[in-house]
């Protein structure tokens, strides 16, 4: 979407948004190619035992069809919830291209969640289906009675208790299926998004999403798509971060994918994957890129062939931009978003110097302001909140049944990011930090509510606190302040089943890696706990 340009200025000159009326991203990432390249390849799956398969675009098109006609036979119709809870696998991107061409709601859901935060987002979006695996299904299976609105469960590893199995019954459905002609506006995914009090919160997106997010892809990897482009991802395809800055983005401009998922990333293993898959543009969060940097000389034991890097989730320092230029050889990029606004702000190497410690400008066809809470704009060189000006095309629908959260997103026409910047009189944006109390850690932006919530249905648990504690690795680690009840007795044995009580009821990128006792909490005269207070005095503890 973006116009060929050499500066900065001439790119947003020339810049136009093409969002047409009618739009169904399903189509639009599997159909469009199919009729005009039908053997193109769009997706390379390597499993575990790092077996690889490779997956055309008329591949996706047909498996895609047939899960349409088989969750239509089971009485799934248009605006009907389905979840994935996959890995990065074909069946996650036919599933939501499946999804997205009956007009339904696709929801992308972590392998990492517990009991009860599948509980919470199955329950709350009233998801018809759900698409999973035997792990997801060993975890569905416990709350299903309490999900009344779940009415199948389909396995894509064979059928199991209360399951279906996926592929058995895919193949007994036609190949052909006739997409809905949905409206760009019309709603294609739910997102869930962590907040500061209470439960998640569902962002609803349009199908326009994916247009919406073009921009600033293509801006983050200097210029995306150029002949042989082949990209790559740690990051799940559940997160925003996965499944519309990477999967959706390239197979819409016919760019193939490689789908491989550690179960433990290590820097070495990812440097093997880059070489060995010849993939020449990376999305790679902080956290993946400090740990690669703990690799000795991987410039001499790897052979890459790189196009682009980019990396968003925080802000990079002069030692890993200076890193990645050797390692690289070449310049990474940052880029800046929210699950309700993304890839809003990125820098790009290919037409401008990289400022570290400056996440970079604002994309084109987005306009961004530092406004007040009141959303008066600031003078540059102000401090206040990153806003985004409505109606923009990658902004979501408002959160799902939740009217007065969505107004309060908002300032007038000014979406407010929840996060504090300054912008120079050239437009470069720096990030101050978040004005709440979402933890970042290993790129997820993580709620301390829902945390909190399940550390206080532990039986031993009266009050607690979940804070980021600053961690060079992560960012950021969650660290939970507890107030026990009066007859159980601290121990770093209760300290352990207190952080197992979350990691596999929540997710195990939730759970507390650190836990303390204390007597009390700060407390608002209202009884609202002071988290500013408890994040001040895990600082100190360094």
């Amino acid at each position: 979407m973006l116009p060929k340009a050499d500066s900065y200025d001439a790119l947003t000159r020339k810049f136009r948004w093409d969002v047409p009326e009618r739009f169904n991203m399903g189509v639009d990432v599997s159909d469009k190619w199919t009729a005009s390249d039908p053997d193109r390849l769009a997706l390379t799956f390597i499993d575990e035992e790092g077996n690889a398969s490779d997956y055309t675009f008329s591949d996706l098109s047909r498996l895609s069809n047939r899960l349409a006609n088989l969750l239509t036979a089971s009485g799934v119709i248009q605006g009907d919830r389905v979840g994935i809870l996959l890995p990065q696998a074909p069946e996650t991107a036919f599933g939501h291209i499946a999804a997205h061409k009956m007009g339904a709601i696709s929801i992308p859901l972590f392998m990492l969640f517990g009991e009860e935060a599948l509980l919470y987002r199955l329950k709350d979006s009233g998801a018809r289906a759900i698409i999973t695996n035997t792990d997801g299904a060993n975890k569905i299976l416990p709350i299903r009675d309490r999900l009344p609105e779940l009415r199948h469960v389909f396995t894509v590893d064979g059928k199991h208790i209360g399951t279906r199995d996926l592929h058995e019954e895919m193949a007994g459905h036609s190949a052909q299926y006739t997409p809905v002609n949905t409206s760009a506006d019309d709603p294609a995914v739910i997102i869930y998004t962590s907040g500061t009090t209470g439960q998640p919160k569902g962002a609803l997106h349009a199908h326009r999403v994916l247009l919406g997010h073009l921009p600033g892809v293509e801006m983050s990897h200097d210029f995306f798509p150029q002949e042989g482009d082949r990209i790559w991802t740690p990051a799940d395809w559940a997160w925003i971060g996965g499944l519309l800055d990477v999967l959706m983005p390239a197979l819409h401009h016919g760019v193939p994918v490689v789908a491989r998922r550690f179960s433990k990333f290590t820097g070495e293993a990812a440097f093997q994957l880059l070489q060995d898959q010849k993939i020449r543009n990376a999305f790679l969060p902080p956290t993946a890129l400090k740990m690669m940097r703990q690799v000795d000389n991987p410039e001499k034991r790897w052979k890459l062939n790189l196009r682009s890097v980019a990396s968003g989730g925080e802000t990079l320092g002069t030692e890993l931009l200076d890193w990645g230029r050797r390692v690289f050889g070449l310049t990474i990029n940052e880029f800046y978003g929210q699950t309700e606004c993304n890839m809003i702000v990125s820098s790009c190497g290919a037409i401008m110097d990289a400022r570290p410690g400056i996440m970079g400008r604002a994309v084109p066809g987005h306009e961004l302001a530092i406004v007040t809470d009141g959303g008066q704009v600031l003078a540059n060189g102000e401090i206040g909140n990153i806003a985004v000006r409505r109606p923009d095309p990658v902004m979501f629908l408002g959160y799902w049944r939740n009217e007065k959260a969505t107004r309060a997103k908002f300032a007038g026409d000014w979406l407010l990011t929840g996060d504090t910047g300054i912008q120079d009189e050239a437009g470069w944006i720096r990030f101050v930090g978040r004005d709440d109390d979402v933890i970042t850690s290993a790129g997820y932006r993580i709620g301390p509510g829902e945390i909190e919530d399940c550390l206080i249905g532990h039986p031993a648990v009266k009050l607690a606190a979940a804070v980021g504690k600053p961690d060079k690795l992560r960012t950021e680690i969650v660290k939970a302040y507890v107030v026990l009840n009066e007859d159980a007795v601290p121990s770093d044995g209760l300290a352990g089943e207190i952080q197992d009580w979350v990691k596999t009821r929540l997710a195990a990128h939730e759970y507390p890696r650190e836990v303390e006792f204390v007597e009390e909490l700060p407390m608002t005269t209202t009884g609202k706990i002071i988290r500013r207070e408890l994040r001040q005095r895990a600082a100190e503890e360094g």
